[in-house]
């Protein structure tokens, strides 16, 4: 047994959104920077149903002014077994 980093995309979303906040951004600037044509994804994201592509995942770091890892809530709390 040993213990498998995975991300908490409840965790993650809920970052995203409250970093969009403090950086005073809407979701309709958010959706506007990414040139998406409707905000589903960006609430997809900030629900903790998906996560963001790495590509847009780092332009998001760069428009919220931090890095990828204060986006990003690792949980290391889950063992795996490898093998039979």
């Amino acid at each position: 047994m040993f213990t498998m980093p995975t991300i908490d995309m409840i965790g993650t979303g809920n970052n995203i959104k409250d970093l969009r906040k403090k950086a005073g951004l809407s979701v309709r600037d958010i959706q506007d920077i990414f040139g998406f044509a409707t905000p589903n994804a960006i609430y997809k994201w900030q629900k903790g149903d998906t996560l963001p592509t790495i590509d847009n995942l780092v332009v998001l770091s760069t428009v919220l002014g931090v890095s990828v890892d204060e986006i990003i809530v690792v949980n290391s709390q889950v063992e795996m077994r490898i093998g039979a």
